[in-house]
This record gives structure tokens, sequence and C-alpha cells, in this order.
């Protein structure tokens, strides 16, 4: 009876997982295989191992790369240091704040403080270095990318070292193991977990990221989820814009194994 009424409650869960992922996939996988004029072809798989997608492909996961790189440099010492914090719920509350803001909006936020006449400029001016050209450029791209997805990084770290056990800490302490040595080989190894669910959380969107490429970067960033709005918006090719997505999933799929836990 209990199997049952287990089942029920799993038909809501399987039919949402149904239409709104495995459904999605496969009419993505269907249009891969149709060309610009609506033909059954190939034609988009060979395309995409060309040099220019190639490229195109590479960039894409070198700036998710860094994006991932340095939001874990930043977020790894912030939640240790929360941890330690009397108020540390309201410091985490404050940092997770930003998300629940439109992406687009604090975009457009960036292009003012980051624009000729914007704050960061005005600052520069003050203090004798002058202005300088910093929206468009790789710098404003990973900036605001990093600022977008650092909240992330910073949950599942946090949590991981909340659950860790103090006393692990002191014993290794106990005996003599220095503080580099103590996070070496206790801390880190015991919060790798964590590390682990922010890489996924910041890695997999920082790969298709295709909105702050624009505003933020000016196109001088080009990654593969910039190629599928093209594909998708501009040019029509759903054909193409598909194949990028395919090996897109499939890149993702193949990191959240290599990231996931082998328990």
């Amino acid at each position: 009876m209990q199997t049952k009424s287990r089942n029920v409650y799993l038909i809501p869960y399987v039919l949402w997982i149904i239409l709104f992922i495995v459904a999605p996939i496969l009419l993505i996988l269907y249009y891969s295989f149709f060309n610009i004029d609506g033909d059954f072809s190939f034609e988009n798989y060979k395309n995409f191992f060309t040099p220019v997608y190639l490229k195109m492909t590479l960039s894409s996961f070198w700036y998710a790369f860094l994006i991932t790189a340095i939001s874990l440099i930043i977020a790894y010492p912030t939640a240790y240091l929360l941890t330690k914090t009397k108020h540390k719920h309201l410091w985490l509350l404050l940092i997770i704040l930003p998300t629940w803001i439109n992406l687009l909006l604090k975009a457009y936020a960036f292009i003012g403080i980051f624009g000729t006449y914007g704050a960061a400029n005005s600052f520069l001016e003050w203090i004798g270095i002058g202005t300088k050209q910093i929206l468009f450029t790789d710098f404003s791209f990973l900036f605001v990318a990093v600022y977008i997805f650092i909240p992330f990084m910073i949950m599942p770290i946090f949590n991981s070292l909340e659950e860790l056990n103090p006393t692990l800490i002191d014993a290794s302490r106990d005996l003599g193991a220095s503080g580099w040595t103590t996070f070496k080989r206790v801390i880190f190894p015991l919060t790798i977990d964590g590390v682990k669910s922010g890489c996924q959380v910041v890695f997999i969107p920082a790969l298709s990221l295709f909105m702050i490429t624009r505003l933020i970067a000016g196109n001088r960033v080009i990654t593969l989820g910039t190629a599928i709005e093209q594909h998708f918006l501009v040019t029509q090719d759903w054909g193409m814009g598909s194949t990028i997505a395919v090996f897109l999933i499939i890149a993702m799929a193949l990191f959240m194994i290599v990231t996931g836990n082998r328990k």
C-alpha cells in the first residue's frame, strides 16, 4: 500500500521531467538533423567541427573556467569567514539578496557603472589615472559574470563548512599540524562536495552565457550561448543552433559526471 501511494506522488515529478527536460532535449536533437532549408542532413554536425565553431567552443570553455576559478578563489575564504562571524546567516542573506534582482537590470546597472561617465571612471579620474575603456572588455565581462555567479558558489561551500565537525580541526591542531596543513589535509577534503556543487552551479550556466556577452562585452566575447541565440533569432538556422545546443548539453553532462560524487 505504501509503495502504491509513493508511486502516485512520483507521477507529477515524472511528468515534469518528461515535459520540461526530456521532451525539449529530444526536440533539440531532432532539429539538429535538419539544415537551413529544412532538409534532413548531417551538414550541421560537419560544420560544427570547422575552425570557427571549434574556436568558439574553446573560448566558451576558457571563459567558463575563468569565471568558475575566480568565483571559487573569492568564495571559499568568504564562506569560511562567514562561518566564523556572529551573524553569519544575516551576512549570507545579504550576499544572496542580489540574486533576487533581475539579471537584465543588473547588466544595465553595470553598463552605467563601467560607462565613460560612470562611477568607475569617475573614481579613476579622482585618483589621477584618468578615463579608461572599461565597458566592452574582457575585464568587464569577467567582473560582471563573477558578480552574478559568486553567491551560487558561496552557498554550497558555506553549507559544507557548517557541517564540518570542529573537533576534527581541533584534533589536527593538537597533533601539531599547521594552519595550512589543517586546511589542506582536513578542511578542504571534507568540504570538497560543496566545492564540486559550487563549480557545477557556476561552470554550467557560464558555459552558455549570451546576454552579458552582448550587453557588457559588446560581442567581443563570443560563446556557444551567443552562437545559439544568433542562429535561433537572427539567421533563423534552427538546425545549426540545435546542433550547438546538443554539444553544449553533452559538455554539461560530462562535467556533471566528472565533478559528481562517487560514493
